[in-house]
């Protein structure tokens, strides 16, 4: 449960992923932290199709690009996830649907392209820590055991 996994072919690895980013972010009770990142991973599941091929590489191609700041990436990183939350249904609640479409962009970024995992991970953490700390410290508050 310590590592970070990183062939994302199940949602197993996801969700271990995921309990490292959340309790990063937000520290707290273990199982609070693991009912979390199983709510969000099957969330993620279903997010999965909806992430065309071309959003992935898009951003690989920015990732890949040395001379771009962790700002610019992070920017291209933002564009990204708020289109593919245009195009999601109504019913989702829209910061949920960020957080979880920006983890599984991570996921699918890392999986075309393995050698960028610092690159991705580092990123993806410092974008949910500015856009959504706020949010996770609230869902993990939310949560009663």
């Amino acid at each position: 449960d310590d590592e970070l996994q990183t062939d994302g072919n199940r949602s197993g690895h996801f969700r271990n992923a995921l309990l490292f980013v959340l309790a990063e972010l937000a520290p707290t009770n273990e199982d609070v932290i693991r009912i979390i990142a199983a709510q969000l991973a099957e969330i993620g599941d279903q997010l999965d199709k909806e992430i065309q091929g071309r959003v992935v590489n898009d951003l690989v191609q920015h990732f890949l690009n040395e001379n771009l700041s962790k700002e610019e990436i992070t920017l291209h990183m933002s564009r990204a996830v708020r289109e593919l939350t245009r195009s999601l249904p109504s019913d989702i609640e829209q910061e949920k649907a960020m957080l979880v479409l920006a983890m599984v962009l991570t996921k699918k970024i890392v999986n075309t392209v393995p050698s960028l995992l610092h690159r991705v991970f580092t990123t993806t953490r410092n974008y949910m820590n500015q856009q959504f700390h706020n949010y996770i410290v609230e869902m993990v508050s939310a949560v009663k055991l």
